[in-house]
């Protein structure tokens, strides 16, 4: 089954094309281009891109798997949208996955980490502050998501004996975590993203919401005061 997979939670653009099988999760074509202010512009097209280059066509996918965030509103957004607009129009399921999951689950493999030991994730949130979760030595997310500063962060990967670090926000604030931070996984990996999913994909599973982790409010509010006639 072919499953194409979206991630816009970070400044990187993600397009994948994967095929499940009964065991595996295979890569077929991917694309990446970081750039936090081209989101919209570059999704749409790294879609048809990837499926040229497989050879696949949009009626050919039997799911889509998308990241959820936690990540800044105006990126996320572009990425859900997407996939949802995608599975609307040709009748096949979505499914959601926490982006900081396809750091933390690859980096607990042993990427970054001493193997068995409590890694973080942890993405760039601006506003100097981190989105994160940490995930212990099989994998499982024991806390988070969550959104902080690096300093709080810090404490709290002391508290739960976090001995590694993997993803941009952790390479951007290193040093205040103080923890070792490999090169990769720096943004979510598509494969990660579709293999948390393969077992829903396999099953047909009903397709869900893609309901985005944002964790705050957007930066743009409507104003509290009252309405003003635009001829004034």
């Amino acid at each position: 089954m072919f499953v194409l997979v979206l991630d816009s939670s970070t400044p990187a653009v993600t397009t994948a094309l994967v095929a499940v099988t009964a065991d595996s999760v295979d890569p077929c074509a991917a694309r990446r281009t970081v750039d936090a202010r081209a989101h919209g512009e570059l999704l749409a097209p790294q879609v048809a891109e990837v499926l040229a280059e497989a050879g696949v066509r949009a009626a050919d996918l039997a799911a889509i798997v998308a990241g959820l965030g936690p990540g800044p509103f105006t990126g996320l957004r572009v990425g859900l949208v997407t996939a949802a607009s995608m599975g609307q129009a040709l009748d096949i399921p979505t499914y959601g996955v926490c982006s900081l999951d396809a750091l933390g689950v690859p980096a607990a493999d042993g990427v970054t980490a001493v193997r068995g030991a409590p890694v973080l994730a942890a993405t760039d949130a601006r506003r100097r502050e981190i989105y994160w979760a940490v995930y212990d030595g099989s994998g499982a997310r024991i806390v988070g998501p969550g959104v902080d500063t690096p300093a709080v962060v810090a404490g709290r990967a002391r508290e739960l004996g976090v001995t590694a670090a993997a993803g941009d926000g952790a390479l951007r604030y290193a040093d205040q975590l103080g923890l070792p931070v490999g090169p990769e996984p720096r943004y979510p990996d598509p494969l990660a993203l579709a293999a948390l999913a393969a077992d829903r994909v396999r099953a047909g599973a009903p397709g869900e919401l893609l309901t985005p982790l944002y964790l705050r409010r957007p930066d743009a509010v409507a104003g509290a005061g009252a309405r003003k006639s635009v001829l004034q």
